[in-house]
């Protein structure tokens, strides 16, 4: 019971106001989740970060600008959980991305400083890898937000057990239901891993925040959806829960300017934040 209760808080709290990066956004300021979503995971031996990864990461930083590359990414560095770093990079397709992926191959002069700094980063690294998401429309709600003006992520990951893929659909959307009648300012954005190591009934959530206070808010809001719903919807999400979900595991991450690579619309949106002095 202990267990499913931490999974029930964690779905709760994951639909406070969720979301990821994206490469372009809207007129509005707001930044519709990427369709395709690579995520780039770099576990720091020892006392490497900090100071250390930022000078080797800076190495890719610099290479992208000087080519004025259009693809951009932003880093996140762990705030619980082993010491490491995020990187994601969004597409609107996996198409997009093997256009990228030629392009950057096509010239000699980044391939060579991508290659350059790779080797002084990877004298950082216990170990690297990466993971494909997709972006679930359908368990996500009211997605689009001002990405530029966030400052950490709450990262929730969940595991489905094998053959309840169905509980699973049926928990999700109960919860999107339920948000979108009692919740209006409540958002979010699902993906699913197709690649990668943890890829097979994951699910990955984003919530982005400007201060760590949200995290106070998001609980105290939770509460007050479990009382909208009542007993009885509890119960129907708590055995759907006990049946599909076999873990689920929440970090925080904060954003790391420095070792970005953004565009200029979120330059100009906090230049002081994301254009720091090196």
């Amino acid at each position: 019971m202990k267990r499913l209760l931490g999974l029930l808080l964690g779905m709760s709290l994951l639909c406070a106001g969720i979301n990821t990066v994206a490469a372009q956004e809207k007129s509005d300021g707001l930044t519709p989740p990427p369709k395709v979503l690579q995520v780039i995971r770099e576990v720091l031996k020892p006392g490497k970060g900090g100071s250390p990864h930022v000078a080797t990461e800076s190495g890719f930083v610099k290479a992208f600008q000087a080519a004025n590359w259009p693809t951009h990414y932003l880093a996140v560095d762990s705030m619980s959980g082993p010491s490491r770093s995020l990187f994601f990079i969004s597409y609107d397709s996996f198409e997009a991305w093997e256009k990228d992926a030629k392009a950057t191959e096509h010239n000699a002069a980044l391939s060579s400083a991508l290659d350059r700094a790779s080797i002084a980063d990877g004298d950082l690294l216990a170990s690297i890898e990466s993971s494909t998401l997709v972006y679930r429309e359908d368990y996500s709600l009211r997605a689009p937000v001002a990405i530029a003006q966030m400052r950490y992520f709450e990262v929730e990951v969940f595991k489905v057990k094998p053959g309840h893929e169905a509980e699973w659909d049926a928990l999700v959307k109960m919860y999107v239901s339920g948000y979108e009648k009692t919740m209006p300012d409540a958002h979010w954005a699902t993906y699913q891993s197709i690649y990668g190591a943890d890829n097979g009934g994951m699910y990955v959530v984003f919530t982005p925040m400007k201060s760590l206070a949200e995290v106070d808010q998001n609980i105290a809001g939770m509460k007050k959806f479990m009382s909208d719903m009542g007993d009885d919807w509890m119960k129907k999400a708590s055995a759907l829960a006990e049946t599909c979900l076999q873990s689920s595991q929440n970090n925080l991450f904060a954003f790391n300017p420095k070792m970005s690579y953004v565009s200029d619309q979120w330059i100009k949106a906090d230049p002081s934040f994301w254009k720091p002095a090196q």
